[in-house]
């Protein structure tokens, strides 16, 4: 598989079988989550661990948000009970469906967009006062795009705040992590179905995984930069799974940044 259209419908349907099977990642917050977050009580993840300091948000009341392939009912339905007004986008029906389950249980205002996180046309320029985008790049090819359509969509003042995986995560054979080994044998940029052997390749999508590319960080961190945002933070976290927790001993192979748009 190495047509560009074709891995990102298969990702497509690689998200909603995830969401079948129970993935972590699609599991949707519950309804006591959702009354502390109206109270106050809150925190979401753009990594795996390490919650987003609330610094970084400021008020939210009556606040333009956009999830950007941020579906699941994880972060969508916790930032409109915080009093945001929250769109989530996501290419995974299964995943937006998830938001929208929470949304009517929980009497939450969401609406909930399908598309491709890299072709934002669905909202004009100066719509967002924040975009939230959780690790989720790593499941398109350039990620570049990704970054120019989410300066375009921020009013200006706005923030954007990333999660994404430090390329070094992919110098090393997936499957020998999983032994326990950390054996270096690939290059940054990195792409599943460019690098792997091609029984690796069917391997993943037998099993109906999505497949990745590791973004060099001149194009995770230095992409940002040329679509006109400026850093304001970042801070880096580990997995707390396998095999990510074994890289994890040594280095932190998950970042997330905050961004700002010029007002």
């Amino acid at each position: 598989m190495t047509d560009e259209m074709d891995i990102i419908k298969h990702n497509q349907q690689a998200w909603d079988g995830l969401v079948r099977s129970g993935n972590r990642w699609t599991v949707p917050v519950s309804s006591d989550e959702i009354a502390a977050a109206r109270n106050g009580d809150w925190q979401i993840v753009l990594t795996p661990q390490k919650p987003v300091p609330r610094q970084w948000f400021g008020d939210l009341s009556d606040r333009d948000v956009l999830c950007l392939a941020s579906g699941g009912g994880q972060q969508g339905p916790v930032l409109a009970a915080a009093g945001g007004n929250v769109t989530v986008f996501d290419n995974s029906p299964a995943q937006l469906q998830q938001d929208q389950q929470v949304a009517e249980r929980d009497g939450l205002d969401i609406r909930c967009v399908q598309g491709d996180m890299r072709d934002l046309s669905a909202f004009p320029t100066n719509s967002f006062d924040l975009v939230f985008h959780p690790c989720s790049n790593g499941f398109v090819p350039d990620v570049n795009p990704v970054w120019q359509e989410a300066s375009r969509v921020l009013k200006p003042g706005g923030r954007l705040m990333a999660g994404f995986v430090n390329p070094i995560f992919y110098l090393f054979d997936y499957w020998e992590m999983e032994k326990g080994n950390l054996v270096v044998k690939y290059s940054i940029p990195f792409a599943d179905c460019e690098q792997l052997d091609p029984e690796k390749v069917q391997e993943l999508i037998d099993k109906g995984e999505p497949l990745e590319y590791g973004h060099a960080l001149k194009d995770q961190i230095g992409g940002q930069l040329r679509a006109g945002l400026h850093l304001i933070d970042f801070y880096e976290d580990v997995w707390d799974d396998p095999p990510g927790n074994l890289l994890s001993r040594y280095i932190h192979p998950l970042i997330a940044t905050l961004s700002g748009k010029p007002g």
